[in-house]
């Protein structure tokens, strides 16, 4: 399982991130085989191999980038285990107090 923390941003086009936001997560939403968790400062997603998790990604940053936004900063962090099966849940479980 892959666990990843994706921020996309637009540049130049106003200071307000929410529309931008709004659309990626809508785009993530139609994606197959993958579990988004927005929070606050970036989506979190699990997905099943790091094919699946660069297409959703993909996509997303296209959909951003069809708005005709001047510029888009895309920030992708990739959690790749493979000594074990993790997950958000597990991940979390274990930092749980």
């Amino acid at each position: 399982m892959i666990i990843a923390e994706l921020s996309i941003i637009t540049l130049g086009a106003t200071t307000s991130q929410s529309t931008t936001i709004n659309l990626v997560l809508t785009t993530l939403h139609k994606e197959k085989n993958i579990t988004i968790y927005p929070n606050a400062m970036a989506t979190v997603i699990q997905a099943p191999d790091l094919t699946t998790l660069l297409t959703a990604v993909h996509h997303a940053h296209t959909a951003v980038a069809t708005t005709g936004a001047p510029r888009i900063i895309t920030t992708l962090k990739i959690d790749d285990r493979h000594d074990k099966n993790a997950t958000v849940e597990t991940k979390l479980k274990s930092i749980s107090h």
